[in-house]
């Protein structure tokens, strides 16, 4: 219990409240009311003036309550949180307490402040299209934008009356940039002749131009000039022929003027990142799932352009390493709202819980439609906002087991916006695991997709969704740091709370955890692919030539067999919680090898004896009385071993004389003596 005041609404009696439920769980001192945005607001006023945080059932009069709370300079302690739709609108209304409490206590939870970066637009548009379309498109918008139309491959167009802004010729033939910043390259390049009578007369084309503008309205009807262009900050397409769509687009772009604040979805750290090493390609995961190409390779890291990025959270989700990391919320924040949630829904005697993932702007509407035209969602079934449903990351499924929870499912579009084959691959992997740790349930997968755009089908497929088996004794583990260490401690957590515990779990090709498997016997200890080990799950001593492996911190980026001279590694995706529990093993140890001059340990003895045994005997260098010297100088360090060459006079050049090229003269005088010809 806390400070906190929770205020649970009826909606003038529509939502059944068992109070003493609720009560017992909800993170703060329950009150109840039955209209409070109206006859009983004095109540809310009240709990804002004892100065304590207060939680409010209802977000549909969220504006109402916030334009109070304002009053008293308490906006900031108001959280709120819908249990109508969510829970007290169903079938299951009576049911409902334990969800309701739940809702409320993962309200209270702190929501951690976004970062931003701000964009500045001027109003200078390009408009691109075809025809008179896209010049009459720019009439409307010259009164409020800097308008420049550029016209690909038009037919024959009429003269503007009047030359209110430029109107040229030319392709895009790339582009870059975002609101405020685009910068093109514009191929068949041309300017209108200042004599064009009956149609526009375009002169001598050239390719190469480039053009700077703030905003482009494309109205081509072709192939968007940029990857999820829907997603694209400043860029704005529609099709001609539709004529409300062009209203839409022209609306749009004409408020695009001024300076925007844009959520930094990503917080990146370089220093943790996989992608390679010493020009050798590991890890390529956030490349390949990045629907904006926001994402570019950057040397041993890549670069994430946050001007570009749309939040759709799929680099964090596959990222192994924690080197991108979602912050709408950040991966421990959410999960502490998870662990809430499942705590007070255990607490209040909820039993086969499941989490429904869900973003704002698809699931939101789909669950209040679904709640006022149909049987709303189940008692069990606990719905959780979140920015994007491709943030989530497995980190955030074997949690939720943990906690208690006996399924996940995430609730996307029918058509997504962009690809969410990283959340598809997401749940595969999850499945797997909870399946393999006896989370599993006798039909069906615990961990789904719902693919939907209809209230309906989603009500039929949470019906029909078998609860798994939950944790025994759920665990109670708070998160705190970054998002790789929260990783690998949800994942002993739930190894520790399964119902069926296993030590190893076989994992695909591309998973982000595994192990390694070493040819010991071929291995020289070189240490190259501990360089190379971007995570140090590879480590080397100080004080002898090894070579130690922690499981836990692998994530299978491929750099040290890449790296590795010998080819003696090769990777093992899997989840061993043995290993991860245990401390480094040693793979291969071996005694150093003593300078034979000062005594000082370098290199291993297996490796100087190989390479003496290559070279001796077998090489002019190092062969008869002459070569001693050399070998004991290969025993040697390399301070000692410079000194010895310096004070023995080693000439490398000074090896037996070679046979002398055959010439042309030497060929004709062998034939004369031959035959006896004359020379």
């Amino acid at each position: 219990m806390s400070d906190r005041v929770v205020i649970a609404c009826s909606c003038e009696g529509t939502v059944p409240l068992d109070a003493e439920t609720i009560g017992s769980s909800c993170a703060g001192t329950l009150s109840t009311a039955e209209q409070l945005c109206g006859r009983e607001m004095a109540r809310f006023e009240a709990a804002l003036a004892t100065g304590a945080p207060v939680t409010v059932s209802c977000t549909q009069q969220a504006p109402l309550f916030t334009e109070v709370a304002s009053g008293y300079e308490a906006a900031d302690r108001v959280a709120y949180v819908n249990i109508r739709e969510n829970a007290g609108w169903s079938r299951d209304a009576e049911a409902a307490a334990p969800k309701i409490a739940a809702l409320l206590a993962a309200a209270s939870e702190p929501q951690p402040s976004a970062q931003t970066v701000t964009m500045e637009s001027r109003g200078v548009v390009l408009v691109y299209g075809r025809d008179e379309a896209a010049i009459e498109a720019g009439r409307r918008l010259a009164d409020h934008l800097d308008v420049t139309v550029l016209l690909t491959r038009p037919g024959e167009v009429a003269v503007p009356r009047r030359n209110d802004f430029p109107v040229l010729k030319g392709t895009i033939a790339s582009g870059s940039g975002h609101l405020g910043a685009f910068s093109l390259r514009i191929d068949d390049y041309a300017l209108p002749a200042p004599s064009s009578r009956h149609a526009l007369v375009f002169g001598a084309p050239r390719a190469g131009a480039t053009s700077t503008c703030d905003l482009i309205l494309d109205l081509a009807g072709g192939t968007p000039l940029f990857p999820a262009h829907d997603l694209h900050s400043g860029y704005v397409r529609a099709d001609p022929r539709d004529p409300a769509g062009l209203e839409r687009a022209l609306f749009t772009i004409s408020h695009l003027v001024g300076e925007f604040e844009k959520s930094r979805f990503v917080d990146f750290h370089a220093e943790l990142c996989a992608h390679s090493r010493s020009r050798i390609t590991g890890c390529t995961r956030c490349l390949e799932v990045c629907p904006t190409g926001a994402i570019a390779s950057a040397g041993d890291h890549v670069a994430i352009d946050p001007y570009i990025c749309a939040g759709c959270g799929s680099c964090a989700s596959v990222c192994p390493t924690g080197a991108a990391a979602y912050t709408l919320p950040p991966a421990d924040a959410l999960m502490r709202r998870l662990r809430t949630l499942m705590r007070a829904y255990r607490e209040a005697g909820g039993g086969d819980g499941i989490v429904l993932f869900h973003d704002a702007d698809h699931g939101e509407p789909l669950i209040e439609a679904l709640a006022r035209h149909g049987d709303g969602l189940p008692a069990n079934v606990l719905p959780v906002q979140v920015n994007e449903p491709t943030q989530l990351g497995p980190e955030m499924v074997a949690a939720l087991f943990a906690y208690g929870a006996a399924g996940v499912r995430v609730l996307v579009r029918a058509k997504p916006r962009h690809d969410i084959e990283s959340l598809r691959r997401m749940v595969d992997l999850s499945e797997t695991v909870v399946s393999a740790l006896g989370y599993g349930a006798a039909r069906g997968p615990v961990v789904s997709i719902i693919e939907t755009d209809d209230p309906d089908h989603l009500g039929t497929a949470l019906i029909g969704a078998a609860p798994g088996t939950p944790a025994p004794v759920p665990a109670a583990f708070m998160p705190v740091g970054p998002k790789r260490g929260v990783l690998q401690f949800a994942f002993r957590e739930l190894h520790a709370a399964a119902p069926a515990p296993v030590a190893v779990v076989p994992l695909g090709v591309d998973a982000p955890f595994g192990g390694l498997d070493f040819r010991v016997e071929a291995c020289t200890l070189c240490l190259a692919c501990v360089g190379a080990c971007p995570t140090h799950a590879l480590t080397d001593s100080t004080d002898r030539p090894l070579l130690g492996f922690d499981e836990s911190l692998c994530v299978q980026c491929g750099l040290c067999a890449a790296t590795c001279p010998e080819d003696v590694i090769s990777l093992k995706p899997q989840i061993d919680f043995e290993a991860w529990n245990r401390p480094r093993r040693i793979v291969k140890e071996e005694e150093p090898f003593d300078c034979v001059a000062c005594g000082k340990a370098f290199g291993t003895r297996s490796t100087i004896e190989r390479v003496i045994a290559k070279l001796q005997d077998r090489h002019w260098m190092f062969a008869g009385p002459a070569g001693e010297a050399r070998i004991r100088a290969l025993m040697m360090c390399e301070n000692c071993r410079v000194e010895a060459a310096v004070n023995a006079s080693f000439d490398p050049h000074a090896g037996p004389e070679r046979n002398r090229p055959i010439t042309t003269e030497d060929y004709l005088r062998e034939r004369a003596e031959q035959t006896g010809e004359p020379v």
